[in-house]
């Protein structure tokens, strides 16, 4: 496999996961649950609830990401105690336009516009993603989102849509925080990909990939953006 140094030139566009890669999707999910009186020790325990229970939701086939939220925070809500009444359904979908980039992704995206297309590949509704974007403060050359495609990573039509828009997979670069819904549907369709461990997770051995970063300043700095 080329590394990432040797494959910067042939790289036209960029394409990043958003929620968890650019903005700190366990952060805005916290808070929305501690608003509803998780505890400040039972946080990790939630987050991790999360992501189970809205993987396995995904995967029963496509409904609108607000959907999705709304019966993961019902379900989650029910196994940790909280009292949880049908007006709070769109309690995540109502906050998550709100939450906030991580410190370096706006910057680092300024840097990395200079010298490639960029590009969104996310698990997301449009109008839901209209307003993270406005944080953001770049433009996209392309956005493609689970509405679009009717389907959730980590199957393979974000990627295909993407494929097919871009023309070849050396002119494109995913860059993305999960190994479950990016990492490995990029390896299986032999995307360039690159790691950006915000969380400081585990790697995986299985998982192809060109680096790993801890933020996305360590990439625009890798690539001489």
């Amino acid at each position: 496999m080329a590394t990432l140094g040797e494959i910067a030139n042939s790289i036209e566009l960029l394409t990043f996961d958003c929620y968890g890669t650019l903005v700190d999707w366990e952060a805005g999910i916290a808070a929305s649950f501690a608003e509803l009186g998780v505890p400040p020790d039972q946080r990790d325990d939630v987050i991790d609830a999360y992501v189970r229970t809205e993987a396995a939701i995904e995967q029963q086939g496509y409904q609108p990401y607000r959907e999705v939220q709304a019966a993961t925070l019902a379900m989650v809500a029910r196994d940790f105690g909280l009292p949880f009444a049908d007006e709070q359904r769109g309690h995540l979908s109502r906050s998550l336009p709100d939450w906030p980039p991580f410190a370096d992704t706006v910057a680092a995206l300024r840097r990395l516009k200079n010298r490639y297309k960029l590009g969104i590949l996310s698990n997301i509704d449009r109008d839901l993603f209209a307003g993270t974007r406005q944080h953001l403060d770049v433009e996209f050359d392309l956005i493609i989102t689970a509405e679009d495609v009717r389907s959730y990573k980590p199957a393979h039509p974000h990627f295909l849509a993407m494929l097919e828009h871009i023309g070849g997979r050396e002119r494109v670069l995913h860059v993305a925080q999960s190994l479950y819904h990016d990492a490995r549907p990029a390896g299986e369709l032999h995307l360039n990909y690159v790691w950006i461990n915000r969380y400081g997770g585990k790697a995986d051995k299985d998982v192809k990939m060109l680096a790993e970063f801890a933020n996305l300043a360590e990439l625009a700095d890798a690539l001489g953006a």
